[in-house]
C-alpha cells in the first residue's frame, strides 16, 4: 500500500523498507531522471534500499514530483529538492532522534547535493553518499550545476559513465583535491559491481554514525 507524505506541489509517495530491529537511522535513497524513465524501482536504488535496510536503517525512497503517485511536475531538481526537504522533516519528526543519511543516485545524486547543502545551514545529514552524480553539462544537452558539497561526502562514479562523464566530475574534485572513488570498467549503473559499490556506501553510512 503506498505512503504519502505531504510536499510543496501535493502528495508525494514513499515506498518504506524497516529493518527487522531497533532502526540505527533514516535513510533517503533517491532515482535517476524521470524524463528517462527513472523511479524508486529501478535496481540501483532499490538495490541500495534493500542493503541498508539489512544494515538496520529505515530505507525511504520517495518517488520525484510527477513519478507514480507524486503530485506536481519535474522541476529540474530545483522543486524536487523542496521536497526532499519537506520528505526529511516528516521523517525526523516521525522518527525523532534518528540520524539522516541522503544516499542519491544520478539525477537523484543532483538532487541530494543540492539537498545536503540546504541542510547543512540548520539540520546537517549525518552521511551523504552520491553514486553517478552529473556535474556541469552531461549528454543529452542538460546542465547541471555544482554545488559546494561538505568534505564528507562520498562520491563514486563509474569509469565509462556515459550519463554522468567521470572527466566532469574529476574537473570539478579537482578544484577542492577531493576524493571520487572510481570503479574502474563499469558504466553509470555499476554494472557488475553494483554489490561492491553498495558495500562502500552501506561502510560510509554506517561509519558516519558509529559511535
Amino acid at each position: 500500500m503506498p505512503i504519502f507524505v505531504p510536499g510543496p506541489a501535493g502528495k508525494l509517495q514513499i515506498a518504506v523498507d524497516m529493518p527487522a530491529a531497533a532502526p540505527r537511522g533514516i535513510a533517503l535513497v533517491s532515482h535517476p531522471q524521470p524524463l528517462l524513465g527513472g523511479s524508486p524501482r529501478h535496481i540501483v536504488p532499490y538495490s541500495a534500499a534493500r542493503r541498508l535496510r539489512d544494515a538496520g536503517w529505515i530505507a525511504v525512497r520517495p518517488s520525484f514530483r510527477g513519478v507514480e503517485g507524486s503530485e506536481g511536475e519535474y522541476d529540474h531538481g530545483v522543486g524536487e529538492t523542496e521536497d526532499t526537504l519537506a520528505i526529511a522533516a516528516h521523517l525526523r519528526q516521525q522518527y525523532p532522534g534518528l540520524p539522516l543519511a541522503l544516499v542519491g543516485f544520478s539525477f537523484g545524486a543532483y538532487v541530494y547535493a543540492r539537498a545536503a547543502c540546504r541542510l547543512e545551514a540548520t539540520a546537517p545529514a549525518a552521511a551523504i553518499a552520491l553514486m553517478g552524480l552529473p556535474v556541469g553539462t552531461v549528454p543529452r544537452g542538460r546542465d547541471y550545476e555544482p554545488q559546494p558539497l561538505p568534505d564528507r561526502a562520498l562520491l563514486l562514479h563509474g569509469q565509462d559513465d556515459d550519463f554522468s562523464p567521470l572527466a566532469n566530475v574529476l574537473e570539478w574534485a579537482a578544484g577542492r583535491q577531493r576524493p571520487v572513488v572510481v570503479f574502474a570498467g563499469t558504466d553509470h549503473f555499476f554494472k557488475g559491481c553494483l554489490p561492491r559499490a553498495l558495500d562502500t556506501v552501506v561502510e560510509h553510512v554506517q561509519r558516519a554514525v558509529a559511535v
